[in-house]
């Protein structure tokens, strides 16, 4: 199993201090889609899956979960988060194990979801539907001093309820003068780019394992295509994610970085629990 680059205290201990840093924003990876991102002391969670639950469940079956990378924190001890979003149903974007501590620790977390998961969400969970908040393609919600545009995904299609509401969402999420894009899980689809390029996205977190029937999953951008939509919507940094985290459903981040290089497209290839920061200097340089 791959070692984190932090873990527990040691991670811990780089949060707090960061924290200090203000109008720096600061990002760690957690490994799959999972983010915890740092601004003036505030604190979002994206998509985390911080324990084994997806293992333990399929050990069984035909589709072992096996770790590849050791886990980075127990959410046991996150107890300084504003808010937590998902980005749809699948247990490593929506996980009871990680979520149900979260919400413990933090009374006054804001949970943001797809409004078309709610339901689902509240019966996962065994919480009131109140204690969510829920977006829809094109809509802006503040929470937790974030601004939240709801953007639709696709895993492999775009997929909406009886309403009209996506099963699947990412966000552009504004912080500070900073827009990142968050997608959880998708697929290209007409029309994506052309919404990133009008937000003027400076950080990207794009899943490259790529969609591949044979292992019974729905499927991702793979490198390539993370790359090329990154150069066609203009993203400024572009951070790959969803690898390392499962043997059967992984992608080789070397791969993506000689794609990236030759594209001429700007991007950051993270360990699990390695984090990063971006100052207004570098946003004025852009």
């Amino acid at each position: 199993m791959k070692p984190a680059y932090l873990k527990d205290h040691a991670l811990l201990h780089q949060i707090q201090s960061w924290r200090t840093e203000w109008n720096r924003l600061h990002v760690w990876w957690l490994g799959q889609s999972g983010f915890l991102i740092q601004w003036n002391e505030k604190h979002l969670l994206m998509d985390p899956y911080l324990s084994d639950s997806l293992t333990r469940k399929y050990a069984a079956t035909n589709k072992p979960h096996v770790r590849i990378t050791e886990p980075v924190l127990d959410p046991a001890c996150l107890n300084f988060i504003n808010v937590v979003t998902s980005s749809h149903n699948h247990t490593d974007h929506l996980d009871p194990d990680t979520l149900l501590p979260l919400i413990r620790l933090n009374p006054a977390l804001q949970f943001l979801a797809p409004e078309a998961n709610r339901n689902f969400i509240s019966n996962r969970l065994g919480l009131e539907i109140d204690f969510q908040r829920g977006i829809i393609a094109g809509e802006i919600k503040d929470l937790g001093g974030f601004r939240f545009h709801g953007i639709p995904a696709a895993h492999n299609t775009l997929t909406t309820d009886d309403r009209g509401h996506h099963l699947y969402m990412g966000y552009v999420v504004e912080i500070g003068p900073w827009k990142i894009y968050h997608p959880g899980d998708t697929r290209p689809f007409p029309g994506l780019d052309d919404i990133l390029r009008y937000h003027q996205i400076d950080l990207a977190f794009l899943p490259i394992n790529g969609d591949r029937p044979e292992r019974g999953v729905a499927g991702n951008l793979d490198a390539t295509e993370a790359v090329l939509l990154a150069q066609s919507a203009g993203i400024k940094l572009l951070v790959p994610c969803h690898y390392d985290m499962f043997e059967f459903n992984t992608a080789d981040p070397l791969e993506f970085a000689a794609v990236a290089e030759t594209r001429g497209v700007k991007n950051r290839i993270l360990r699990n629990g390695e984090g990063f920061t971006l100052g207004p200097e570098m946003k004025g340089s852009e």
